[in-house]
C-alpha cells in the first residue's frame, strides 16, 4: 500500500504546539506533507475586516511559516492564492493526495465551505481527517449534551461539558516535519474569484491585488500577501501576532506571575489601563489559533492547583482565567446549534425581540439578514455615526471607541460600556449595528463571541438585568478618576481640569479656554477659528436611560423572540404602544423589527393565522406608513451572513 501523501490545511490553527489535527496528519506517517493555506476570497472581499486584523493574521502566517522551516528547511506555509473549494480539487490530482487533514471549524460559513470540500474530496478519492482543537470541547458535542439546544449560560456549559468528558490533554509539539513533495503548479490554472461586492473597499487605498500574480504570488515563493497587495495602508495597532510572540509573553510574563494567573478575576481588572493593559490580551491569538485554548486552560489549572495545595488564594469560574475560556465555549456551542441565525435577531429562537432603532433588513425567503439596515429615525442614524466615530460628547465613550479604531482592542469592561450605551443604556440602536463595527475593528474578532457578547450586553440573550446600565460618566470615574485614559485617546481634552474631564460640557468658558478646547457642535468639525472642538453630548443620559428601560420592559412583557410568528409576519407592532421607543407606531410592521415591509426582500411574505400558527402564503400587504421611516442604508455583509459565492465558483 502506497505511503500517504497528505495536505495539512491550516485555517484556525496557526501554531505547532498542541495541534490535534497536525498530530493526526503526522500519525499517518506521510511520505510527503504539504502545509498549505488557501487564500479565501470570502474573507478578502465579503467579511468585514479592517487593516489591524489583517496585519495580525499576516503576522501569524509568517510566524508559523518560519517555525515550519525551522523543523524542515525544505518546507514552509505554502499560501495558495485561490479559495479552497476551487484549488483543492486541482491539488488532489496534481500532488497525488491521499489525505486532507484540518482543524474543525463550526463557524456558519466554515461549515458550508467544509461540506463542499468533503464532497469534492470524496469525488477525488481523498480521505478527510478532521480534528477539534479550537475550543475546550467540541461545540457540536456540547450541543448534543445540552439536549440539542444552544448553551445559554455558564452552568449549561459546565453540565454539558461534564457529560462530554474531560477536556483533552495537550498533545506534544512536533520536533520534525516530513518533506513537501514537488509542487507541480506550473500547469495549474488559477481561478480568480469575483471581487465584487468588496465590503472592505473602504479600507483600501489602492486596488486589491492579492490574486493578481498567480497561485504562488508575485515572487512565486508562496509567501502570505502583504498589506500593500491588499491595497491597505499600514496598520495602526501595536499588537503583533504570532505563536512565538504569545508563547514568549505567556512564559515570561503571564504564567511566570503565578499570583496574577492564579487570582485573576476579570471584573477586577481596569478598563482604563494602558501601556500595559490589565488583562492577558490572549484573545486574538486564540482566535487565529496561534495559542492553543487547551494549553492555556491546563497550564492555568496547574498553577491554580499548586496554589490550592499551598493554601494560597485562587479565583474560580466564571471570573477566573479558565472561566473566560468557558464563556468562549458557551458562545461557540450556541453558534454551532443555531448557525447563521445566531448572528441576528430575525428568526433566532434564542434572541429576545426588541424593536430597536436601525433594524436589519431581512430576506423572508432565506430567513437571513441582507447586509443592509433600515433608518427608521434619522436622529438614530446620526447618533450611530457619532458613536462609531468617537464623537458622542461623552469622553469615556469616545476614548474607548477611538482606542478600538486605532489599536483594534479594548478591555472587556470597555466593550460593556460602549455596547450598553449604543443599545439599552442610551441610543436604543440595534445590537447588530454595534456588532458589525466590532467585527470591522477588533483584532480579536471571533464571530461567536462577538455576537454573543452583543446579545448579552443588549439584554437580548444570555443576560436579562436590563435596569443595570453603565453610566458614561460615573463608570469611567470609578476606574480612572484622574482621567488619564481619556487624555490619552481624546487628546483635545488632555488639558481639561480633572473636575470636568468626564463632563466637559459643564466646564465654564474660562476653563475651556485654559484647556485650549471649546465644547461645541456635534463632532462634524474638529476645530473652529483655530481652536480644537469637542462636541456637546448627543443625548441626555439620565432621561434616555429611563426611556430605554421602559422600552425593554415593554419588550420583555411582549415575550417575543426572533422566530415568534408575530416577528416573522410583522404583527409584532400590535403588542407595543405607539409612543414606545423604536419603530413601534401603527399596527403592522415589517419582519424582524422593520418599520415597514418595504425594506424586506423576498417574493411576498409568510403570515400566520391565529389557529394553528402554520405559515399561510398571502399577497404582500401594503406597508404601514410611518413618518419616521425615511430611507435604507447599505451595510457590508458580516461573517454571520450567508455567502454562497464559493458554490457558484465551484460549479
Amino acid at each position: 500500500m502506497p505511503s500517504p501523501r497528505v495536505i495539512y490545511w491550516f485555517r484556525t490553527d496557526l501554531r505547532l504546539h498542541d495541534s490535534p489535527a497536525l498530530k493526526a496528519a503526522l500519525d499517518l506517517s506521510p511520505e510527503v506533507l504539504f502545509p498549505i493555506w488557501c487564500w479565501d476570497s470570502h474573507y478578502v472581499y465579503r467579511a468585514r475586516c479592517g487593516v489591524n486584523r489583517w496585519q495580525f493574521l499576516l503576522d501569524c502566517m509568517n510566524d508559523v511559516s518560519a517555525s515550519i522551516t525551522k523543523l524542515n528547511k525544505k518546507s514552509q506555509l505554502y499560501v495558495l492564492r485561490e479559495p479552497a473549494v476551487t484549488i483543492l480539487p486541482k491539488l488532489f490530482k496534481a500532488w497525488g493526495i491521499t489525505h486532507l487533514v484540518y482543524e474543525k471549524d463550526t463557524d456558519a460559513y466554515a461549515r458550508e465551505r467544509d461540506v463542499e470540500v468533503r464532497r469534492l474530496a470524496k469525488e477525488a478519492g481523498v480521505e478527510v481527517v478532521e480534528r477539534m482543537g479550537r475550543t475546550l470541547w467540541d461545540p457540536d458535542e456540547l450541543v448534543k449534551a445540552n439536549g440539542g439546544k444552544p448553551t445559554m449560560s455558564m452552568s449549561q456549559v459546565q453540565h454539558a461539558g461534564a457529560k462530554v468528558g474531560e477536556i483533552q490533554a495537550v498533545v506534544e509539539t512536533p520536533t520534525s516535519l516530513p518533506d513537501p513533495g514537488d509542487l507541480h503548479l506550473k500547469k495549474l490554472e488559477q481561478q480568480r474569484p469575483e471581487m465584487e461586492p468588496d465590503v472592505n473597499s473602504q479600507y483600501r487605498e489602492q486596488d486589491e491585488q492579492s490574486y493578481a500574480q498567480g497561485l504562488a504570488g508575485p515572487k512565486k515563493d508562496f509567501a502570505p500577501p502583504t498589506l500593500e497587495e491588499l491595497g491597505m495602508p499600514a496598520a495602526t495597532t501595536p499588537i503583533r501576532g504570532g505563536e512565538t510572540v504569545i508563547w514568549k509573553r505567556l512564559h515570561e510574563e503571564i504564567f511566570a506571575d503565578e499570583d496574577y494567573t492564579g487570582t485573576f478575576a476579570k471584573p477586577n481588572t481596569s478598563p482604563a489601563a494602558f501601556d500595559p493593559q490589565s488583562t492577558c490580551l490572549t484573545s486574538p491569538y486564540l482566535h487565529f489559533g496561534a495559542l492553543s485554548v487547551r494549553y492555556m486552560y491546563h497550564t492555568t489549572e496547574q498553577i491554580v492547583e499548586r496554589r490550592k495545595k499551598a493554601k494560597k488564594a485562587v479565583s474560580e469560574p466564571p471570573t477566573s482565567l479558565t472561566g473566560q475560556l468557558l464563556f468562549r465555549d458557551m458562545y461557540f456551542a450556541a453558534q454551532a446549534a443555531l448557525g447563521y441565525a445566531f448572528g441576528q435577531t430575525y428568526n433566532n429562537p434564542s434572541c429576545r425581540f426588541i424593536p430597536w432603532h436601525l433594524p436589519s433588513k431581512v430576506s423572508t425567503s432565506s430567513k437571513l439578514i441582507t447586509g443592509s439596515y433600515e433608518i427608521d429615525f434619522e436622529e438614530a442614524e446620526v447618533q450611530f455615526r457619532r458613536w462609531r466615530n468617537g464623537v458622542t460628547g461623552f469622553p469615556w465613550i469616545d476614548a474607548i471607541m477611538r482606542q478600538l479604531k486605532q489599536e483594534g482592542w479594548i478591555h472587556h469592561l470597555a466593550r460593556h460600556a460602549v455596547a450598553c450605551f449604543l443599545t439599552r443604556g442610551g441610543a436604543y440602536i440595534s445590537w447588530e449595528r454595534g456588532a458589525e463595527v466590532f467585527e470591522e475593528w477588533l483584532v480579536d474578532h471571533e464571530a461567536a463571541c462577538n455576537i454573543g457578547n452583543w446579545q448579552w450586553l443588549s439584554c437580548s440573550a444570555f443576560y436579562a438585568q436590563f435596569y443595570r446600565c453603565y453610566s458614561p460618566v460615573a463608570f469611567g470615574k470609578k476606574w480612572d478618576p484622574e482621567g488619564d485614559y481619556v487624555r490619552r485617546y481624546v487628546p483635545e481634552l488632555k488639558d481639561m481640569p480633572k473636575k470636568y474631564i468626564y463632563e466637559p460640557w459643564k466646564a465654564p468658558l474660562v476653563d475651556q479656554r485654559k484647556a485650549g478646547v471649546r465644547v461645541d457642535g456635534d463632532g462634524s468639525e474638529e476645530d473652529k477659528d483655530g481652536i480644537p472642538l469637542y462636541p456637546k453630548p448627543m443625548l441626555d443620559f439620565s432621561k434616555q436611560r429611563e426611556v430605554c428601560i421602559e422600552g425593554l420592559k415593554a419588550a420583555y412583557k411582549a415575550k417575543l423572540y426572533g422566530n415568534s410568528p408575530q416577528v416573522l409576519d410583522g404583527t409584532w407592532k400590535e403588542l407595543f404602544d405607539d409612543a414606545g421607543e423604536g419603530p413601534t407606531e401603527g399596527k403592522m410592521g415589517g419582519p424582524g423589527g422593520l418599520d415597514t415591509w418595504d425594506d424586506a426582500e423576498g417574493d411576498g411574505h409568510d403570515e400566520y393565522d391565529g389557529e394553528d400558527e402554520q405559515p399561510v402564503k398571502k399577497e404582500k400587504k401594503p406597508a404601514a406608513s410611518s413618518p419616521k421611516a425615511t430611507r435604507g442604508h447599505k451595510r457590508e455583509r458580516s461573517q454571520a451572513t450567508l455567502d454562497g459565492a464559493f458554490k457558484k465558483k465551484a460549479k
